[in-house]
C-alpha cells in the first residue's frame, strides 16, 4: 500500500482569488491530502483578519474537495514554512505562478526551503492566462477606488471585500497577497 500523497498550498489569502481557486483545483489532481496553509503574516497588512480568511478559503474551496473526494483541510499557521509543511505531513507544497516575476521570488524561496528540508518537493503551477493578472492586492486597491472586481473573486468575497472597504478609509499600503 502506497504512503498517502500530502499536498501544501500556503498564501495569505487576503482575499481568496479565482486565480488562488484554479491553482487548487489543479492541486487537488496531484494528492491524496490538500492542506490550504493560511498564513497570517501581519508585515502584508491583511484586510481580513485569519479566521475571516480561513472562513473564506474554506466555503471557496471545500465544495472542490468534496467533489473531487480528495481529503482537505484548511489550516491556519504562523510559523516557518518548512515547519509547517513536516507537522501536517507534506511531501509536496504547490505555488502558483503568475508571471516571471513570481518564479524569481518563488525560485529564491524555493532553494531555501530545500536547504531546509530536502525531502519536501515543491510543484509549481502556471496560472490559468485569464487569471495571470490577479493578484489579491490589486483586487484590494481596485474596491478600495470603486472599481469592480466580481471577474476577480468569487461572489460571495466580492461582497466581503466591498463590505470592507466600506467600514474602512482609504490607506496608502495595498501591499500583501
Amino acid at each position: 500500500m502506497s504512503k498517502q500523497r500530502v499536498g501544501l498550498y500556503p498564501g495569505t489569502f487576503d482575499p481568496i482569488t479565482n486565480g488562488h481557486i484554479d491553482i487548487i483545483k489543479r492541486g487537488l489532481r496531484l494528492v491524496d491530502k490538500l492542506v490550504i496553509g493560511v498564513a497570517t503574516n501581519p508585515s502584508k497588512n491583511p484586510m481580513f483578519t485569519l479566521e475571516e480568511r480561513v472562513a473564506m478559503v474554506d466555503r471557496e474551496t471545500r465544495p472542490l474537495a468534496e467533489s473531487s473526494g480528495v481529503t482537505f483541510e484548511v489550516v491556519q499557521f504562523d510559523e516557518l514554512l518548512m515547519h509547517f509543511a513536516e507537522r501536517v505531513g507534506a511531501s509536496i507544497i504547490i505555488r502558483g505562478l503568475r508571471a516571471v516575476a513570481d518564479f524569481e521570488y518563488e525560485f529564491q524561496m524555493t532553494g531555501m526551503n530545500y536547504q531546509i528540508n530536502p525531502s519536501i518537493e515543491t510543484v509549481f503551477l502556471m496560472a490559468d492566462p485569464k487569471y495571470q493578472t490577479i493578484a489579491s492586492r490589486l483586487v484590494k486597491e481596485v474596491a478600495r477606488y470603486g472599481g469592480r472586481i466580481e471577474a476577480f473573486v468569487p461572489d460571495h468575497v466580492a461582497k466581503a471585500v466591498v463590505a470592507r472597504v466600506a467600514e474602512q478609509p482609504i490607506r496608502g499600503d495595498f501591499s500583501g497577497e
